[in-house]
């Protein structure tokens, strides 16, 4: 194994159906639902009335995650459906990476069921990570019942890529040297950060695979896409510089998220959400004499992908106004128009002091900060709505 930058990405193999599985095998069913026609899904005459999970059985009917179970049933009429057990999978996901932990102090859990490991700095302790990864894969169908793929890259990205290589109870490597021979054949809809609506605009360029999004010249790119032309040119590349954020690092930030009964595309509504969740974020930031550095938004599309986006600050902040503008530019910015399931917004790098290169048109003084003191001091007292952006007050057709 190499001496650069390692990272594992590990991803538990159809989870929520998997979750399912091992719980009813243990209390004593008779049948493992993996091997029949099988789904996990909510109520059918609410919002949660379609197919959170497959078995591979199911797959073969052409039964596909986030359709109704109406239509599921429709395509096999023998299907069986199973209810999530959310409590039994965050108490699974818990033990899962409480074992995983052991094996590196940077571990950034992104999903219920999925993390990083990064083990660049465990040469000392691993004379062989790949070896040690089929270690990991193993271990955990042997203590907990299910299977995991286990990717290995020298970043995140190529991590995440290499899990998503040939699927279950795998172990995939894709290191920069690898992304050519690896990742370039592969099409545009499957790089990671590519939604429909984009790989659908490049195909229409004549962009078909990786390797030609790979190639295309970046300034094409921003033109058509804005920055997330970039990112989409670096992902296509293998860069990727992020890092991994360990629990004690994650639990350093400020969040709120929300999940739509409906998926949403409107543009405006989304708008609407993300300025409640920044005015929400940004009380409690204040209410911690703190100001923020860096802003994130994080989505989850119709079809359970995740997705999220930071930026940092030219100045630390508490100014809702601010904030909001950096989290709007950075949505409008990556966002694709694919129905989104699930946003939320990010504060993290804290810091008590806001020191600030002012220019003559910065906004920013010190009756900024009072202001904003002083609504909360009145939404402390009287309650949150009493006093809100206009735009919130509008009853738009899709808010009714």
């Amino acid at each position: 194994m190499r001496k650069e930058r390692v990272i594992f990405h590990i991803d538990v193999n159809n989870a929520f159906l998997s979750w399912t599985a091992v719980k009813l095998l243990n209390e004593g069913y008779k049948t493992d639902i993996r091997t029949i026609p099988s789904i996990i899904g909510g109520d059918e005459s609410k919002r949660h009335g379609i197919v959170l999970a497959k078995s591979p059985v199911a797959k073969k009917y052409g039964i596909k995650t986030a359709e109704t179970i109406y239509s599921a049933r429709k395509k096999c009429p023998g299907l069986k459906i199973y209810p999530p057990v959310h409590e039994y999978y965050h108490d699974i996901s818990r033990k899962l990476f409480s074992y995983l932990s052991k094996y590196s102090p940077d571990m950034e859990q992104i999903s219920v069921d999925e993390c990083f490991l990064d083990m660049s700095n465990t040469s000392y302790l691993y004379d062989d990570l790949l070896k040690l990864a089929y270690t990991i894969k193993d271990e955990i169908k042997s203590k907990f019942g299910f299977t995991v793929n286990v990717g290995i890259g020298n970043n995140k990205l190529c991590a995440k890529m290499a899990s998503d290589f040939e699927k279950p109870d795998k172990v995939h490597t894709l290191f920069l040297d690898e992304v050519k021979e690896k990742m370039w054949p592969l099409p545009v809809s499957d790089l990671f950060m590519v939604g429909r609506k984009s790989s659908e605009k490049l195909e229409s360029f004549g962009i078909k695979t990786i390797g030609d999004l790979a190639k295309t010249d970046i300034n094409f790119l921003k033109k058509h896409f804005k920055s997330s032309g970039v990112t989409m040119w670096e992902y296509a590349n293998g860069i990727d510089n992020s890092k991994v954020v360990s629990l004690e690092e994650a639990n350093k930030c400020i969040s709120v998220s929300e999940t739509f009964e409906v998926d949403v595309d409107n543009i405006n509504r989304l708008k609407k959400t993300l300025l409640q969740q920044t005015e929400k974020v940004t009380k409690i930031l204040r209410s911690q004499h703190c100001y923020t550095s860096t802003v994130a938004v994080t989505i989850k599309t119709y079809d359970f992908r995740n997705f999220s986006k930071q930026v940092k600050l030219d100045n630390p902040t508490d100014i809702t106004g601010e904030i909001y503008q950096s989290i709007l530019t950075l949505f409008e910015n990556f966002w694709d128009g694919t129905k989104i399931r699930n946003i939320g917004v990010r504060l993290s790098n804290f810091t008590d002091h806001c020191d600030r290169q002012l220019s003559l048109f910065d906004s920013y003084n010190e009756v900024d900060h009072k202001f904003q003191k002083t609504l909360d001091t009145i939404k402390d007292k009287y309650g949150n709505n009493i006093v809100m952006p206009a735009s919130l007050l509008k009853n738009d057709n899709e808010d009714k």
